[in-house]
């Protein structure tokens, strides 16, 4: 039955041009080419990147965070009520105010004390800031070395300056090595992105980011699959230009070195502006469009790989606002003042607990998150956006 449908799922005249066989694409004469079955190798390595990431952020992140000088803020947690925790987990974590009244009277509380109860509860499901200078210091990491690896790899190819040249003899194009292992490795990553979204920090364009996770997963194994390795590899290195720098800020934020932070943001939002909305559909979306298939007609893999990458770009204009109106935050009243996307730990005005708010954009590419205290206010990522 296995047999059966792969045969069925890989015809030719699906994902190939038009007098093209997979055939063609075979072992041989000292020539590798990529097969679909290569991507398997991705699973284990994602999971060796998880267990990675775990021990560089349980010896390395966590320290380093306190020799910078990141601390967490303190909390008072909401005292136990079986009630209105029930509520909480069952019914939502912002009752309206007729609700809070009703829930008032039945714990014989005051309608003040429910409101605070809730919110100090609320801030106790938000992350710490130093799982957030984790996450963002193993990202910066990988991002960092994923972007100068790539460039390394990439720099001596002629395609890499003049896109029309990925469709030079397409698909008769053998695999390098030193591509292969760039490509696995950000398949990779990716996966074990997925793997660990439940334990990552949540914030409002999470949907967003679930969806750049798959478009990008699927858009890798896709291209490697169809050997689409030179166009899918401009894709993933103009991703790759502007995360490292996003994730660089979201650490000078949470360490609180405001100046570092608002500069790096600034140099952040320009690089993501020039490869995500000038460089990705002028080159890469018109080569994909009009370039592939000069020489041959459309066919279902065409139209299937330029529906991804118009979801990527529809992404990018997503976060690309996000930023703008930080920007616009930021000229205006000259600092950046929080993150659109994040959640704002609120203040309990009875009790002087500290508001903590955020900044710049995540990976996969938009804003991210960055505490900070009644001192002025600090800078803080579908694929991106980020891909």
């Amino acid at each position: 039955m296995w047999s059966s449908f792969n045969e069925w799922f890989w015809q030719e005249k699906l994902w190939l041009p038009p007098n093209s066989s997979w055939v063609a694409l075979e072992d041989r004469d000292g020539l590798v080419y990529p097969h679909p079955r290569d991507v398997l190798a991705a699973l284990p390595l994602a999971l060796a990147l998880v267990a990675m990431r775990f021990t560089f952020e349980r010896f390395i992140g966590l320290p380093l965070s306190r020799w910078l000088g990141v601390r967490d803020q303190a909390r008072r947690p909401a005292k136990s009520n079986a009630t209105l925790e029930k509520y909480f987990l069952t019914e939502g974590c912002k009752p309206k105010e007729p609700q809070m009244a009703f829930l008032a009277a039945q714990c014989g509380l005051t309608l003040q004390q429910t409101r605070r109860w809730f919110r100090r509860r609320r801030n106790q499901d938000r992350p710490c800031l130093t799982k957030k200078f984790c996450e963002a210091s193993w990202r910066f990491l990988f991002y960092l070395c994923s972007f100068f690896g790539g460039l390394s790899v990439l720099y001596h190819e002629s395609w890499l300056w003049t896109p029309v040249m990925c469709w030079d003899n397409y698909p008769d194009q053998p695999l390098k090595p030193g591509l292969y292992y760039w490509y696995l490795l950000e398949l990779s990553f990716y996966i074990s992105l997925l793997i660990t979204l439940h334990l990552d920090v949540k914030r409002k364009d999470f949907k967003e980011q679930v969806a750049h996770h798959f478009v990008t997963i699927t858009l890798i194994v896709f291209s490697y699959s169809a050997n689409l390795l030179r166009i899918g590899s401009l894709v993933l290195l103009l991703h790759d230009a502007s995360d490292y720098l996003l994730e660089a800020c979201k650490i000078f934020n949470y360490t609180r070195w405001r100046k570092a932070c608002d500069t790096l943001f600034i140099i952040f939002s320009l690089v993501f502006f020039y490869t995500r909305l000038v460089l990705f559909p002028t080159q890469i979306l018109y080569t994909t469009y009009y370039e592939s298939i000069a020489s041959s007609g459309p066919f279902f893999g065409y139209y299937f790989f330029n529906g991804l990458l118009m979801m990527l770009q529809l992404l990018h204009v997503f976060w690309s606002c996000l930023i703008l109106r930080m920007i616009y935050s930021f000229t205006k009243k000259g600092q950046m003042e929080k993150d659109v996307r994040s959640d704002v730990e609120e203040a309990d005005s009875s009790d002087g607990d500290v508001v903590q708010e955020s900044l710049p954009l995540k990976n996969g590419a938009a804003p991210t998150d960055g505490p900070r205290s009644r001192a002025p206010g600090r800078l803080a990522n579908g694929h991106a956006p980020a891909t």
